[in-house]
Parts: structure tokens; sequence; C-alpha cells
């Protein structure tokens, strides 16, 4: 039977610019501790929706756990502005208090 991660990176190949393809391969690659991996796949969600919070959350999480603080601030703060807009108040306030520490 094939892992999350390999059956997700099967449809990726199959259909590299479903971008809900791409977030899952990623997420399974974060859980696998591959998380150097799943970025280029966050950064096409990313590319992909500029209204979709989850991924620049992601994205700028595992940047920091990757020591890439630079690179996930815009993200965070971009991702702030999506769920003041959105109202999403749980990870608004989860982003402020990332967002507080640079």
């Amino acid at each position: 039977m094939a892992s999350r991660t390999e059956t997700f990176a099967a449809l990726v190949a199959r259909e590299p610019d479903n971008e809900l393809f791409r977030f899952s391969l990623a997420q399974a690659l974060v859980t696998e501790g591959r998380g150097v991996e799943a970025v280029p796949h966050f950064e096409a969600c990313v590319a992909k929706k500029a209204d979709w919070m989850m991924p620049r959350i992601l994205l700028g999480k595992l940047l920091l756990q990757l020591g890439r603080r630079a690179d996930a601030q815009p993200l965070l703060a971009d991702a702030l502005r999506l769920a003041v807009d959105q109202h999403h108040e749980d990870p608004e306030r989860e982003l402020r208090a990332l967002l507080a520490d640079f």
C-alpha cells in the first residue's frame, strides 16, 4: 500500500498545476519530517491563490523551523492580513503571536 506521500506525489506528477494535490503532498512531507521537500509545493500553492491563507501559514511556520526567518516574515504577515480580512480569529491570534517575535 502506498504512503500518503507516494499517493500525492503520483497525483502531483500527473497534475502538477493542481494546488490541492500539492498542498496535500506538502503536508504529508512535513508529517514525515521532510520539510525541505515540502517548501516548493507550499510555494506553488501560495503563488496559485492570492487569498489562500493556510499554505502561507504552514509555509511561514516551516520556514521558521528551517531557520529562514527573513523568508517567513512576509508570508506570515500576508497570512495575518488574510486572516483578518476573512474573519478567521484563531489563525489571527496565532499569527499575531508569531509575528510579535520579529
